[in-house]
């Protein structure tokens, strides 16, 4: 039998020796995760069993290879959802939040003022950012689309009873039959230039699937294409909403810009004052 708080404090020191960023939260949250307890309980645990402990430690090395702690529990937390995640499928970051948070009011909005909403996720990955608008707009429309069959997979168990209307496809070309209907666009695409890989987390470069990070050339193309596929799903006076590299702050939101039918094109600066999500309205 181990003391929890000793495993716990070898397992700090060992993740934060191998450049974890945050040693004290994954140690804790792995022991939680093989004792079956919220992180929060871990106090209240007196003993751990010799089984037990001997796969905490094992889980310990996979994270201190940085191994996402996500992959590991098989859980991400995304505002009030829980999502299934695992190898194949991009890891929804808390960053992304604000992006799903601003889809929420403007659906919250839109509903207020005309009774109904329809909103569209572009490339919708683990299916985060279209589970927690309907979370918390459950009366909202909602609609997600996602090409990668491994990500799609995922989706579909993640979406599962929402009444989220998921479907497979490419992006640039989904919800022909919404046309001219939607209310809110919201994407969180891949906008990675190629040649900046070695500048990614290790944990995002190494087990995040290429095709949800990475955008050729510049790292705007997937961005001029959700810009192109919003401007014809979009109502008058509808929304979209993109999130971005943080120094795509000006050449981002300069797509919407330079293409003609938006308005009030404006970028938005994440908790640690980075640009990471732009707006833009389509023109009446």
């Amino acid at each position: 039998m181990s003391r929890p708080a000793d495993l716990v404090a070898g397992a700090v020191s060992r993740l934060g020796a191998a450049g974890v960023e945050s040693p004290d939260h994954d140690a804790r949250a792995l022991l939680a995760h093989v004792l079956g307890v919220e992180r929060g309980r871990l106090p209240l645990v007196d003993d751990v069993a010799t089984g037990q402990a001997s796969t905490y430690a094992a889980l310990v090395e996979r994270r201190a290879a940085r191994e996402p702690l996500q992959h590991l529990t098989g859980v991400a937390y995304f505002r009030h959802v829980e999502l299934e995640v695992g190898p194949g499928v991009f890891v929804p970051r808390p960053e992304t939040e604000l992006l799903a948070g601003w889809a929420i009011e403007e659906a919250r909005q839109v509903e207020q003022a005309t009774g109904s909403c329809r909103v569209v996720d572009l490339g919708t990955g683990s299916g985060a950012i279209a589970k927690a608008v309907k979370d918390e707009v459950p009366t909202a429309d909602v609609h997600a689309v996602e090409l990668d069959e491994g990500a799609h997979a995922y989706a579909v168990r993640n979406l599962a009873g929402t009444g989220v209307d998921l479907r497979q496809g490419d992006l640039g070309e989904a919800f022909a039959d919404l046309e001219g209907g939607v209310d809110v666009v919201v994407s969180n695409p891949p906008y990675i230039p190629h040649e900046a890989w070695e500048s990614v987390a290790v944990e995002v470069r190494d087990h995040d699937p290429a095709l949800a990070l990475y955008a050729a050339g510049d790292g705007l193309g997937t961005i001029r294409v959700v810009e192109r596929r919003a401007a014809r799903l979009l109502r008058a006076g509808g929304q979209v909403g993109v999130e971005h590299a943080d120094v795509q702050g000006r050449s981002a939101p300069a797509v919407f810009s330079a293409a003609g039918p938006w308005e009030q094109v404006r970028d938005h600066l994440d908790l640690t004052g980075r640009a990471r999500f732009l707006t833009a309205r389509l023109a009446r």
